[in-house]
Order: structure tokens, then sequence, then C-alpha cells
């Protein structure tokens, strides 16, 4: 469903993308081309900051937000996800939030108020809050991360675990090129 916010903003969804008709996309909102957005999502962009106004959220080309996610920000705030980034199944992004490129977010993960480098992995169960993931990083499933001192005890993205995220994003783009010849079905 695509809806506006209290405020008018209406998304703006690249004619590439692809949105399950089951996903919730409200407000001041871009997807751009080669997004999957699978079912149950939530992507909403609807409050305000005090000045009454409130940056968009962003998803860029070749993302993937899987089944379940929910994307929010408190007071207006900017969220960006990167280009060919992937958000695992039920995981929450909640700003003011950037996610670089090429960055993999696991199941049921929570980010809050945070930057994640290009090139990161969050894995599962993990929160990370309130600070700014360097490039490259890789943060074990179930850590919970809550300030920059925190990312020192962090090992680096192994070559393995960086293939893995790179082979969830393909994976998604051939969902889209999938579902878009259905989409006429639904």
């Amino acid at each position: 469903m695509i809806r506006k916010n209290p405020t008018g903003h209406l998304p703006t969804i690249h004619e590439g993308a692809f949105v399950d008709p089951t996903a919730i996309i409200c407000g001041k909102v871009v997807v751009e081309d080669n997004v999957f957005i699978g079912p149950y999502t939530v992507i909403r962009a609807d409050e305000v900051n005090d000045q009454g106004d409130m940056e968009p959220i962003i998803i860029a080309a070749g993302s993937n937000i899987q089944d379940g996610v929910v994307v929010h920000s408190k007071a207006g705030g900017l969220v960006i996800i990167g280009r060919n980034t992937s958000i695992a199944h039920r995981a929450i992004v909640h700003g003011p939030c950037v996610v670089g490129d090429n960055v993999f977010i696991g199941f049921n993960s929570v980010l809050f108020n945070c930057t994640i480098g290009h090139h990161s992995v969050v894995r599962h169960n993990s929160v990370v809050e309130h600070c700014n993931v360097p490039p490259g990083f890789y943060i074990p499933s179930t850590c919970n991360i809550h300030s920059d001192a925190e990312l020192s005890q962090i090992e680096k993205v192994r070559p393995d675990v960086a293939e893995f995220s790179e082979d969830v994003a393909r994976a998604n783009v051939e969902l889209i090129r999938g579902y878009k010849r259905l989409q006429n079905e639904f």
C-alpha cells in the first residue's frame, strides 16, 4: 500500500523497483531503481521535527528490504539505505540512520541513530545504536554495540562473509525481475 503521510508527502517509487502488495510505504520515501521490497515491510516517513519538517527515507538502487522489515525515523531524521544493500527479514532501521553501500544487515537486527560504513556486515539479532561503524566492519550475531568505544573489539569483514552478502543482493535482484513479470497477476 502506497499512501500519503499527514503532511501530504507521497512516496516516489521508481518503475524498476518491486514493492510487494502487502508492504506499506508511507510519506516522504524515495525508492530507486532495482529495489526489492518484500512482503509485510513497513517504510514510514511521517514524523516531523520541531520546525514541522522532515528528511526523507531513501532506499538506493539495487537494495533489498526483505520480509517484515521496518524502516522509520524519529522526529523527521534522515534515513539512507545505500546501494546494493540487504536489510534481512524482520530487521528494524530507525533513524536518524545512514547505512552505506554493499552492506548486509542480518535477521532481527536493530539499527538506531547510527552510521554503518560501506561493505560492513551486521549479523543476525544484533543491536547497533549511537555509533559510527567504519567501512568494512563485521559485527557478529547477537552483539550489542552502543558506542564508538565498543567498536574497537570488532574485527574486519572476512572475505567469505562479504561474499555471502553479495550473493544475497544478487538473489534479490533476480526476485525483482521475476515478480515484475508476475505483477499483473496480483
